[in-house]
C-alpha cells in the first residue's frame, strides 16, 4: 500500500491536519490544586507527538474551579494557566503535531476522588488530607449517580456567567497557541445534564423541550466561537446517545436523532466537527456503563454514531472507542464512517501508536517517519536481522 486515508491530510478552516490520527483527551488527574501543567503532564502529552500522532489533545481543561472532577484536574480558568499550556503547544508544533485543547466543566460529577482512589464522592477522609468536598452544580438539583453529592441547580445568572467563562477559556487557549478547540458536552458532565431529559428536569427556558435543553450548549458554542480565532476549527464532543442499543432497549434519553438536530444547530454557530462518544449519564464515567452491566467492549462500538451524524447532516465527525490498530482505523475512513480517528486508551498502551500504524499499513518500511535518532538504530537492526 503506497497511500492511505489514515495518513492523508485533512483541512478544516485554516488548519491542515497532517494525518487523521488524533490523541483523544484523557484525564490523568495529575495536576496540583492550581490546575497548572507540570513536568509529568508535559511528558504525558509530548510523547504522543514523538509517537506519530497528527493531532494531540490536552486532557479536559476546566473553565471554572467548581467544575473540577478532582483536585488533580488541569485548568484554564485563569490567565496564569496560559504559559504552561503554551509550553506544551510549542512542543507539539515543533514535533509536527497539531496542538488541540478541550474545554470542560464536570457539573454533577465534580468533587470526587481520583479513579484509582475510589472514583466516589469526596468525603471526610479526603478532607482530613486537605481535599475537602464542595457542592457541585448541574441543570437540576438531583444526582444521576446514587450516593454522590447532590448538585445545586444553576440559576439563570450562573448560567450566563459560565457561558462567559467558556469564552474566556477559548481566549486563553488561543493565547497559548492551540490550533483546535473541543468542547466536552458528553458523559454525564455539565452540558450533558442540560441536553439529556434523563437529567434535566428544569421548567425554565433551559428545560423541557429539545429546543430549551439545547439552549445552554448553543450559547456556549456561540461564546467560544466568538473568542476563538475564525481560522481555527472548533469541535464539540457529544454523548450521541444516552442508551446504547447493545446495553438497553429503552429510548427515553438523549438519542442519535437529537444529536443530529443539535449538530446542525452547532454547525450554524461555527462548530466544524462533532466528536462522537456515548453514554455516561447514569455512571461514574462512560466506560463504567459497561463494567456495571458486565458487558464486554466491542471494537469500534461508537463508530456508527459518527457515521450516522456524518451521513445525515454532512458535518465532519471524529470516531472514538476501541479503535485498536491502523488497519481498523483505515477501514473506518475508507467506509466514510468518520473524518478523524481518536485514539485514547490504546495510546496509553502504545504511545507510538501512529508510527506503528504506518508500519502496519505498509507505508513506512524503513522507519523514516520515526525521529531520526530512533529510526536510524531501528532500521539498522532490521538490516542486520535477528535470529531466533
Amino acid at each position: 500500500m503506497t497511500s492511505t486515508m489514515l495518513f492523508s491530510p485533512f483541512t478544516l478552516r485554516g488548519v491542515t491536519f497532517p494525518s487523521r490520527i488524533v490523541i483523544s483527551p484523557m484525564q490523568m488527574y495529575k495536576a496540583g490544586p492550581d490546575g497548572k501543567l507540570n513536568d509529568w503532564l508535559f511528558q504525558h502529552l509530548a510523547k504522543y507527538a514523538v509517537g506519530g500522532a497528527g493531532t494531540v489533545m490536552t486532557e479536559a481543561l476546566i473553565v471554572d474551579p467548581i467544575g473540577r472532577n478532582t483536585y488533580g484536574d488541569m485548568g484554564i480558568w485563569s490567565d496564569e494557566h496560559v504559559s504552561g499550556l503554551r509550553r506544551i503547544a510549542d512542543f507539539l508544533h515543533d514535533n509536527g503535531s497539531v496542538a488541540a485543547a478541550q474545554l470542560h466543566h464536570a457539573g454533577p460529577k465534580s468533587s470526587r476522588q481520583r479513579p484509582w482512589e475510589g472514583l466516589g464522592p469526596l468525603g471526610e477522609a479526603e478532607a482530613a488530607k486537605g481535599e475537602p468536598p464542595w457542592q457541585p452544580v448541574a441543570s437540576t438539583a438531583s444526582s444521576t449517580i446514587s450516593g454522590w453529592h447532590t448538585p445545586r441547580a444553576m440559576t439563570a445568572a450562573e448560567i450566563a456567567k459560565l457561558v462567559e467563562d467558556y469564552g474566556a477559556g477559548a481566549r486563553r487557549a488561543a493565547e497559548a497557541g492551540f490550533d483546535v478547540l473541543d468542547i466536552h458536552a458528553a458523559h454525564g458532565y455539565l452540558i450533558h445534564t442540560f441536553l439529556s431529559p434523563v437529567a434535566n428536569k428544569r421548567t425554565d427556558a433551559y428545560g423541557g423541550s429539545l429546543e430549551n435543553r439545547m439552549r445552554f450548549a448553543l450559547e456556549i458554542a456561540e461564546s467560544v466561537r466568538a473568542n476563538w480565532p475564525g481560522d481555527k476549527p472548533l469541535f464539540f464532543r457529544l454523548s450521541c446517545v444516552d442508551w446504547r442499543p447493545d446495553l438497553d432497549t429503552r429510548n427515553d434519553g438523549w438519542t442519535i436523532g437529537d444529536s443530529c438536530v443539535l449538530a446542525q444547530e452547532l454547525a450554524a454557530r461555527g462548530v466544524d466537527l462533532i466528536d462522537c462518544s456515548s453514554g455516561g449519564i447514569r455512571a461514574e464515567n462512560s466506560i463504567m456503563d459497561f463494567a456495571k452491566r458486565r458487558v464486554k467492549l466491542k471494537r469500534g462500538h461508537q463508530v456508527p454514531y459518527a457515521e450516522t451524524i456524518r451521513r445525515d447532516t454532512g458535518i465532519p465527525t471524529m470516531a472514538v472507542g476501541v479503535i485498536l490498530d491502523g488497519p481498523q482505523a483505515e477501514a473506518i475512513l475508507q467506509a466514510s464512517q468518520a473524518d478523524l480517528i481518536a485514539i485514547g486508551r490504546e495510546a496509553l498502551m502504545d504511545p507510538h501508536w501512529g508510527l506503528h500504524a504506518a508500519q502496519a499499513l505498509g507505508i513506512d518500511p524503513k522507519w523514516e517517519r520515526w525521529p531520526p535518532s530512533y529510526g536510524w538504530w531501528l532500521e539498522l537492526r532490521d538490516r542486520i536481522g535477528v535470529e531466533g
